[in-house]
């Protein structure tokens, strides 16, 4: 057996070379390069024990022959002597990382003869440096890891409490977790009326396609799991037989996560990667897991919030319009009272009279419509300001705000009667009609300055049937004057 005094230099150097990189890949790469320079093999490569615990497979030396080639042969006339031990073409070594088996380091094709105990000895040593190099960069890469899934999900809770719409914060958990596990989508699901679960936000590398709007259907052998905000764990989405989506063909491995805070489960995060990705290691579901927890605590705080927001401007809303009734109102109707009591005691029948007398009627019938519009607006602040109005009279004021757009001030709007109570479909849906229509009408003229629009269901028709009665005025030109009347 050969001394290995000699090669001492270069295990120090090789020992010292595997713990340079605090990069778990990197550490492993130069284990195999080293372990192939030490021993002169021609091939290398370290077999993992389970790859699935670091997202990695099998490291092999940068250049590997095509076969490895038979262990050289001594050549005659003087044979070698005979070996303390067994040779092998191949030199296996195991490496240990905190008692457990880490993987096998296989050397093969060494250049001068087939392997020797002073090779395998060299190799063990190496191993041994190995085991603590793998041990330091699994808990560097751990704590980065670690960090980086902090940060993201701190960012995430920072861009949700800024206020964004229910919509924007489901695609920023999604766009958020997409890249922090290095997937090939971010795809967000929640549970559908009929007991299924429906894509509804999804971020991928690529154009998303048709992946909206798919639907796991009641029944799936994966839905119970996530309707019970269970995680879900799979190795290849497209031979997984709990998966039944069309578009499972396109993803490989896969986290399922439940987005659940306080009880309430608001949705799955689903994390796939593309089909042969590496699979996620205990500690990336770890993280992930943690993180969709806390996106899901982030989502209800900021969907709390909003409601605040919301409820806080209703109170204030609330409160002008309060302000307009009990103060404005009040008090224009008090003056009117007063001007119709002196209208009627002004009898007298001189001109000059007469002409006080016309005053004190126009000055009633402003007061009368100041009032009503008053109202009109005390109802619209009544009303939630970002839904759709289901009440007649909100509708109208929607037609009347959209045509304030068009013409560049806001038309008055007037009710008589109780619209609400008389009027139903489908009247109401042709008498908007007929709004639509008179307010286009009327954007197209020029010299427009005033709209008029008046709803009255106290106007009997001609022949004496109780109905509804829409006028639309506007002061362009001349003045024009759309009638519109149907039976109730």
């Amino acid at each position: 057996m050969h001394d290995p005094v000699p090669r001492l230099p270069s295990l120090l150097e090789a020992v010292l070379s595997v713990g340079t990189d605090l990069e778990l890949r990197a550490t492993l790469q130069h284990i195999v390069d080293a372990a192939a320079e030490l021993t002169e093999a021609r091939y290398a490569t370290l077999d993992m024990t389970d790859p699935g615990r670091d997202g990695l497979r099998g490291i092999r030396t940068a250049q590997r022959p095509e076969s490895p080639e038979p262990p050289a042969r001594p050549e005659p006339p003087e044979p070698p002597e005979p070996p303390e031990s067994p040779e092998s073409p191949e030199l296996i070594v195991p490496i240990h990382v905190d008692d457990e088996v880490f993987g096998d380091l296989r050397l093969a094709g060494k250049r001068a003869g087939p392997f020797t105990d002073e090779d395998e000895q060299l190799v063990r040593v190496l191993a041994t440096q190995a085991g603590i190099a793998i041990g330091n960069a699994r808990l560097y890469e751990t704590a980065r890891q670690r960090e980086r899934w902090i940060e993201g999900a701190a960012a995430v809770t920072t861009a949700l409490l800024s206020g964004e719409s229910a919509a924007d914060a489901l695609m920023t958990v999604a766009e958020r977790a997409r890249r922090l596990a290095e997937a090939s989508a971010g795809v967000i699901l929640q549970p559908t009326e009929d007991g299924g679960m429906e894509i509804v936000t999804a971020s991928t590398l690529d154009d998303p396609g048709d992946i909206v709007g798919t639907v796991i259907e009641p029944g799936s052998p994966v839905l119970e799991q996530l309707l019970g905000g269970e995680p879900v764990f799979i190795d290849d989405s497209a031979t997984d037989p709990r998966m039944t989506t069309h578009v499972r063909h396109r993803f490989g491995p896969n986290m399922m996560l439940p987005l659940q805070a306080g009880g309430r489960l608001l949705g799955t995060l689903a994390l796939p990667r593309r089909r042969g990705g590496r699979p996620y290691t205990a500690v990336e579901r770890l993280l992930a897991t943690q993180f969709a927890s806390q996106a899901a605590l982030a989502l209800v705080h900021a969907e709390a919030q909003h409601s605040r927001e919301r409820l806080a401007v209703y109170e204030d809303r609330d409160r002008i319009a309060r302000d307009l009734h009990d103060l404005v109102v009040q008090r224009l109707f008090a003056t009117g009272m007063m001007l119709e009591s002196t209208q009627r005691r002004s009898t007298g029948t001189g001109d000059t009279d007469k002409d006080v007398h016309a005053m004190l009627g126009r000055a009633v019938d402003e007061l009368q419509s100041t009032v009503q519009e008053v109202r009109t607006a005390i109802f619209a602040l009544q009303q939630p300001p970002a839904d759709a109005p289901t009440t007649f009279r909100g509708k109208v004021l929607r037609e009347a705000a959209g045509a304030a757009a068009v013409l560049g001030f806001q038309p008055s709007t007037r009710f008589t009667g109780a619209v609400e109570n008389r009027l139903a479909e489908p009247v109401a849906g042709r008498l908007l009609t007929a709004l639509r229509r008179a307010l286009a009408a009327a954007s197209r003229r020029a010299g427009v300055s005033r709209v008029e629009i008046t709803v009255d269901v106290t106007a009997p028709l001609p022949d004496g049937r109780p109905g509804v009665r829409l006028t639309v005025f506007d002061d362009g030109g001349t003045g024009t004057t759309v009638t519109w009347r149907s039976p109730l």
